[in-house]
């Protein structure tokens, strides 16, 4: 590969949560190159049809395409749930086929089986995702035999995107949607945290939870999947430039962004504005 090439993973979000996602593939995998582009002039896509955030989502991925990545990471649950599947059937062959695009859905999903004992599965996510079903679909997939509950939280993804982390208004909502779930089932062993944005909460959702209730968290499990992925396919991992560089791009103020980004991965974060 060229060493002046720049050849960067594109992760994609509507909003801020992706950033909890691109800090834990960093830090699992800093030699590549990375592009992070958040849609905040058009978020939240939780509550947006499916059509249209398959069509932002589409618009997103060719902008990424355009700014030579290879490999688009989708960390956004919505997005995963919404859009995924029709870009990876439909849109890519007549793309470029050598690109490739993943979600978080399956990766995540794929944890919960060493974790669980009772096959009896919790899952907080925006409306947009608990009304596709996803988390349910690709766990029964794996292990029809799992029982799957859904919660959709509307209110968590403002109080992180407001910094709202350790208000009062974190205490209600986080204590009211875990009741709201486990009143569904009692034997709930796991709860997935099926939206991006959920990581900075959970400190509060760790406050409410039983203790014996085991938290899956994405971070993490979408680093180590992408590891995997890229020493399966070697081919994927030969394209990507390694600089170790990251570029961060808003379709909204990049002032604004900038500030807030800076909150959430805890080092200074410059942006730029970008129209797609």
């Amino acid at each position: 590969m060229n060493d002046n090439s720049f050849s960067p993973i594109g992760v994609f979000d509507s909003g801020f949560g992706g950033l909890s996602i691109l800090r834990d593939i960093r830090r699992h995998l800093p030699q590549y190159d990375y592009i992070f582009l958040g849609d905040n002039a058009r978020a939240p896509y939780g509550v947006r049809s499916f059509q249209l955030v398959y069509e932002f989502t589409l618009e997103a991925v060719k902008y990424l395409f355009a700014q030579g990545c290879p490999l688009v990471i989708l960390a956004c649950n919505t997005a995963s749930a919404k859009a995924l599947r029709n870009i990876q059937q439909r849109d890519l062959p007549l793309m470029d086929a050598s690109r490739r695009v993943l979600g978080v859905i399956r990766p995540t999903v794929e944890a919960v089986e060493p974790i669980t004992h009772t096959g009896h599965i919790g899952v907080f996510g925006t409306p947009g995702t608990i009304q596709s079903r996803s988390y349910e679909i690709e766990i029964n997939k794996l292990h029809p035999e799992y029982k799957v509950f859904g919660h959709a939280c509307p209110m968590w993804v403002p109080l992180v995107e407001n910094r709202e982390f350790d208000s009062p208004g974190a205490d209600y909502f986080v204590r009211k949607d875990i009741d709201a779930l486990l009143a569904q089932d009692s034997d709930i062993d796991t709860v997935i945290l099926g939206c991006t944005h959920y990581p900075f909460l959970v400190h509060k959702i760790k406050e409410y939870l039983p203790s014996h209730i085991k938290l899956i968290s994405q971070g993490n499990i979408v680093a180590e999947s992408l590891d995997d992925y890229l020493h399966r396919h070697s081919e994927m991992a030969a394209r990507l430039s390694t600089n170790g560089s990251c570029r961060y791009l808003t379709t909204e103020d990049a002032e604004r962004f900038s500030h807030t980004a800076s909150i959430f991965t805890g080092e200074k974060v410059t942006a730029t504005h970008v129209t797609i």
